[in-house]
């Protein structure tokens, strides 16, 4: 909490483990009940989960115990505080995942936060996420391979709200090929943009995660963000902009090279897909794991595969994803040939 003061204590009494007591106030006493829950479930939540002991009186929070410990129960409180001052919710749901992020034993360090308009600054929740912003910054075409529920397009996302906020870039294009799940959808009534709106919804829900409602639909009608499907990409040049191609598996090898041709100067790609979901015609090859393997060990393209650990969804979803890849390792294991030989 930025300008919270967090009164400390170390006591460290002969060779026991160093406590730590912490005193945390509470930004708006208003929010007191949100944050405490009902009953104060979720101030019992954190106690039991980490271990520590909290007391609260009036503003106040005092959070005392094992260091490393203390230090995490501060980081939640701080979390479902900046939930509150966003207007969003402090559930059960949200103290659950708040003290999953802080125990994760691949837990990254601090210092990749990427501020966006109107949420709280986005991080990487685990070494992979950090290692694919990392390559995001250090190159200008990356692409990022991996299971459902990894945060691909989200943090692509991110990224891009975070540059557009820092005047960093013009504009934002998001990109999806209008291939569907397995499924003949027909003829969909309505206008072009009625037309390839399901397509696209996942990039304006992960969007509206950052900023307002109004905000988006501004920029839209600015063409500062623009959303469109990968047909209508052909014969552009997008300069100071980065562009964000998502589900990159159900494009072919023809689409990928007629996308990646479309780099201007001063912008940056991010191409994002699951080549365990690949929705295109039997026989017909992926143009992500072909470019994957194409562009591998050229200068400015960075690689990033992300894994089952990586996932940060429900967990269930790493249970889904872990059934269905038990059920496939042979496949699994070949693909894992042909990203080492790419």
């Amino acid at each position: 909490m930025d300008s919270n003061p967090w009164d400390q204590r170390v006591r460290s009494p002969g060779k026991a483990t160093p406590t730590l007591e912490l005193t945390i106030v509470i930004e708006d006493p208003d929010t007191r009940a949100s944050l405490f829950g009902t009953a104060d479930e979720n101030l019992r939540l954190l106690r039991s989960s980490l271990g520590v002991h909290i007391t609260a009186r009036e503003s106040l929070i005092k959070v005392s115990g094992e260091a490393a410990a203390v230090g995490k129960a501060a980081v939640v409180l701080e979390s479902l505080q900046r939930r509150l001052r966003n207007g969003d919710g402090a559930d059960t749901r949200s103290v659950e995942q708040a003290i999953a992020d802080v125990t994760r034993p691949d837990r990254p360090e601090g210092g990749m936060e990427l501020a966006v308009y109107s949420a709280a600054p986005v991080a990487p929740r685990t070494q992979g996420q950090r290692s694919y912003l990392e390559t995001i910054q250090k190159n200008d075409l990356t692409f990022c391979i991996g299971p459902a529920g990894t945060g691909k397009t989200y943090l692509a996302v991110a990224v891009a709200v975070s540059m557009l906020k820092a005047n960093r870039i013009k504009r934002v294009v998001l990109v999806r090929p209008a291939v569907e799940a397995g499924e003949k959808l027909g003829y969909l009534p309505g206008d072009i943009q009625a037309k390839v709106n399901p397509y696209l919804r996942p990039l304006f829900d992960a969007m509206g995660d950052m900023m307002g409602f109004e905000q988006v639909k501004r920029f839209m009608e600015n063409d500062v963000i623009e959303v469109i499907p990968l047909a209508f990409m052909r014969g552009r040049t997008l300069n100071n902009a980065l562009i964000i191609l998502d589900e990159g598996q159900n494009t072919t090898v023809s689409q990928m090279l007629m996308f990646l041709t479309r780099l201007g100067t001063e912008s940056k790609m991010i191409i994002t897909g699951d080549d365990s979901q690949v929705d295109l015609p039997r026989g017909q090859a992926s143009g992500i794991v072909d470019a994957a393997q194409r562009l591998s060990g050229i200068a400015g393209v960075g690689m990033v595969y992300l894994q089952r650990c990586d996932i940060v969804r429900h967990p269930l979803v790493n249970a889904v994803v872990q059934a269905y890849a038990d059920r496939d390792e042979p496949q699994a294991r070949d693909r894992s040939t042909r990203r080492k030989k790419g």
